[in-house]
């Protein structure tokens, strides 16, 4: 796999465990010398072993994965008091396997898996001491529909000491439920982890499978699929703003971006059958060219698009009252945000350039750049400021890619379901997401058989982002923090 490719695959045999303080020690090492942590997780190899696994980008932009191995109740140096990046990642692992990260300075659970859950009310909160501080407890059950949320507020009068973010009440083990299928049948269940993210979960699923069978789709295939990605990226982008106008009660706002939302949507149904592009990308190709008339269509849906949104933009951008409510509110500083592993919008808002479209372009966004945009102000502004010109440069390069000649159905077939994987495998793959990077981390035994699937939502990483922007803000400001970071409850609860 070439630098620039937002995938590795691995033969087992290269990744020879290393005794746990010792891949604890070269984990520490990697990050002091700048690479940046994706994901860290273990699993059981037999009823005491644990096997360690970390994935790094490194510097100069490549993936690279570590592995250790120990046993049940071993211990390792926590890596979350130099680098608290990690910090969910060995709450997680200790969770699930039992492994201690010695020193971690906030060891509780996750999600409560399994047995634990019945501890889950027992779960201590962090307290913020004096005499007039007072707790506001909200959820986890919502009076709109959405997943169950915990959330705990500290506060001195309306000011936020401290927020805590319990999640995890409906923990569907969705990891578990995709080795009980065989691999190449899994687009389904992939399409439905997160479902506002079907297809960059699905993109990243597929890139996975055709790595691990050799399969090498083609140019147009990879096309299509960029088009499938970018239309969920405007229509989510969409759903935020609607949000965010909603709650500060900014009509129009509100009902003209719910408006062009349901205009992208719809689009993507006539391209595929689904509102959410559930269906459209499968292991081996895609079930859906682009035809011309299909092209047509869709430059005629952005060009009628992008002329109202650019009006209903220079509305809410020139409203004094958006400005008083959005600026300096929630703000997350560049310190901060590297500090804490944030990725995706919510980094980029805070002038961290995180976008896998241009760090690991892979050859669609190698051949068709995305400009990858950044705000300097980490606020609810900057996030919302974010969102408008990313939606502005999918419709762009959506446009310039549709007005090109290209073939209408792609070559590339769809593999059997029956095929056999690469044994002994590791394979990494990462997409952009609307929210960050989705990681997605396959692993094969000797059989080809699945042994462990990895999933990983950036909304795992930037709860905590959220819970760090209501400190010294009003209790009444989070609505609008929750809606700008716009992170997924279900996505923390694989």
């Amino acid at each position: 796999m070439k630098p620039t490719e937002p995938l590795r695959l691995l033969n087992s045999a290269e990744l020879a465990p290393l005794p746990l303080q010792d891949w604890a020690a070269q984990c520490a090492l990697a990050l002091e010398q700048g690479a940046r942590l994706l994901t860290l997780f273990g699993r059981a190899d037999g009823a005491e072993e644990v096997v360690t696994t970390a994935v790094f980008q490194t510097s100069a932009g490549q993936l690279s994965v570590l592995r250790g191995r120990g046993l049940r109740g071993d211990s390792f140096p926590s890596l979350t008091l130099r680098f608290p990046s990690a910090q969910m990642a060995e709450r997680e692992l200790w969770e699930q396997t039992g492994l201690m990260p010695a020193g971690h300075p906030w060891l509780k659970p996750v999600r409560y898996e399994g047995a634990l859950q019945q501890r889950m009310n027992a779960h201590e909160f962090f307290k913020v001491r004096g005499q007039e501080v007072h707790e506001v407890g909200v959820g986890p059950i919502h009076a709109s529909v959405i997943e169950p949320g915990h959330f705990r507020f500290m506060c001195l009068g309306e000011e936020v000491q401290h927020l805590e973010i319990q999640l995890g009440y409906q923990h569907r083990g969705v990891e578990a439920l995709l080795l009980q299928r065989p691999p190449l049948s899994l687009s389904s269940r992939i399409e439905s982890v997160v479902g506002d993210s079907s297809v960059a979960y699905a993109w990243a699923y597929c890139a996975a499978m055709e790595a691990l069978c050799g399969h090498r789709v083609s140019a147009q295939t990879e096309l299509v699929r960029g088009v499938a990605l970018e239309l969920e990226r405007v229509a989510m982008h969409l759903a935020s703003l609607t949000g965010l106008a909603t709650d500060i009660a900014f009509l129009q706002g509100g009902a003209t971006y719910g408006r062009l939302r349901t205009a992208i949507i719809n689009a993507s149904m006539r391209a595929c059958g689904s509102r959410f592009g559930r269906g459209w990308l499968r292991p081996g190709g895609v079930r859906f060219g682009l035809t011309e008339a299909l092209r047509a269509d869709l430059l005629a849906t952005l060009a009628a698009f992008a002329r109202d949104f650019a009006q209903m933009n220079e509305l809410m951008l020139g409203s004094r009252s958006v400005r008083a409510r959005f600026q300096g509110v929630g703000v997350v500083s560049a310190i901060d945000a590297k500090a804490l592993g944030l990725v995706g919008l919510v980094a980029r808002a805070s002038g961290v350039a995180l976008d896998t479209r241009s760090n690991l372009p892979g050859k669609l966004y190698a051949a068709h750049p995305m400009a990858s945009l950044t705000e300097t102000g980490g606020d609810c502004w900057a996030r919302m400021r974010l969102r408008m010109r990313e939606i502005d440069a999918s419709v762009q390069w959506l446009t310039q890619r549709l007005q090109q000649p290209c073939d209408a159905a792609p070559a590339d077939t769809v593999l059997p379901s029956g095929q056999a994987l690469q044994a002994d495998a590791l394979c990494v793959s990462v997409r952009e997401g609307f929210r960050g990077e989705i990681v997605h981390v396959v692993e094969t035994d000797a059989a080809g058989q699945l042994l462990h699937y990895k999933l990983q939502d950036p909304s795992f990483q930037n709860w905590f982002g959220l819970a760090l922007c209501m400190r010294d803000n009003e209790i009444a400001d989070f609505p609008i923090c929750n809606k700008s970071f716009d992170l997924s409850y279900c996505g923390s609860d694989l």
